[in-house]
């Protein structure tokens, strides 16, 4: 079972910056493709950022494309999404997520690993 701890979630006001990171307890991290996920009240899960095991493909939303950036280290087994000129409609639980083949994924479809999740707040 591989676990993924997040941090760097909280409070920040519209047009500001946030950068999350997502650590992976296993040593294979070089293995798994990566992706943030998050989800609003009422709303369903959606895919913000995903990139493949190697980092050299990265996928983005629409809505967010221009603003955010995946990216991660293997030696640390970390993956990170740097947040900026955030808006209130970024508002949401944050997820990390795993795929054990590694190659890049655009949905939220068979997933392996989710981390609990971090809450992101973007006030007006």
């Amino acid at each position: 079972q591989v676990q993924l701890v997040e941090s760097g979630g909280g409070l920040v006001q519209a047009g500001g910056s946030l950068r999350l990171s997502c650590a992976a307890s296993e040593r294979t991290f070089s293995n798994l493709a990566m992706g943030w996920f998050r989800q609003a009240p009422g709303k369903e899960r959606e895919v913000v950022a995903t990139i493949n095991w190697s980092g050299g493909s990265t996928y983005y939303s629409d809505s967010v494309k221009g603003r955010f950036t995946i990216s991660r280290d293997n030696a640390k087994n970390t993956v990170y999404l740097q947040m900026n000129s955030l808006k209130p409609e970024d508002s949401g639980i944050y997820y990390c997520a795993a795929r054990s083949t590694g190659t890049l994924f655009t949905t939220v479809g068979g997933i392996d690993y989710w981390a609990k999740g971090t809450l992101v707040t973007v006030s007006s």
